[in-house]
């Protein structure tokens, strides 16, 4: 008891001898900081404390004008500073999404007939070889829809052109080995 009652007591004398090295200015800010958070605190009659869109502006604007080491007697801390700016963003995102609408309209069917069966007949062409067709004809759609289209119809990618790794091995064993039977090295590191 007497150990903790010095140790207080000597942490309290620090603190007065540091903040009396502190500048004004810091000092004036952090009793602005506090009086705030008591205001904040006044109007709250239980429960969590409610901040207003006023308080965050000020007490984000105060806490960065004090010094890194005194941001302690904040209530707010640096996560709900970061929480505050999601929230605001994600406000501002939803009120942007509702003002413009719905996204892009989506394909006539007759347009996403066509892209099928040009993907069904032509099994060799590729989203961008579709668009292009399309184009030629004067519609205008992108790859990414047509690909969207050609999957939802079970027509996936284009099949790869030229052999798998394992078609292209099999046709080379033979040359691949007398290669490597055929090769010496030398001393010098010369194939011969």
């Amino acid at each position: 008891m007497v150990f903790s009652l010095l140790y207080l007591g000597i942490c309290r004398l620090l603190g007065l001898i540091i903040s009396s090295r502190r500048s004004e200015s810091d000092k004036d800010v952090e009793i602005m900081v506090l009086r705030h958070q008591v205001r904040v605190l006044e109007r709250q009659v239980h429960g969590r404390v409610r901040y207003r869109p006023a308080d965050r502006a000020i007490l984000a604007a105060l806490s960065r004008c004090l010094p890194r080491a005194r941001r302690r007697c904040c209530l707010v801390t640096p996560d709900t500073l970061l929480r505050w700016h999601r929230e605001l963003a994600r406000r501002k995102w939803r009120r942007w999404r509702a003002q413009r609408g719905p996204g892009r309209p989506p394909l006539s069917d007759e347009l996403v007939d066509l892209i099928v069966r040009l993907g069904r007949e032509n099994r060799q062409w590729g989203c961008v070889r579709i668009q292009g067709e399309l184009l030629k004809l004067g519609i205008r759609v992108s790859a990414t829809s047509i690909r969207r289209v050609l999957r939802r119809h079970g027509l996936g990618p284009v099949p790869r052109k030229g052999p798998t790794w394992s078609e292209f091995l099999r046709a080379q064993a033979n040359s691949v080995l007398a290669t490597d039977f055929f090769t010496v090295d030398t001393i010098s590191l010369k194939q011969l």
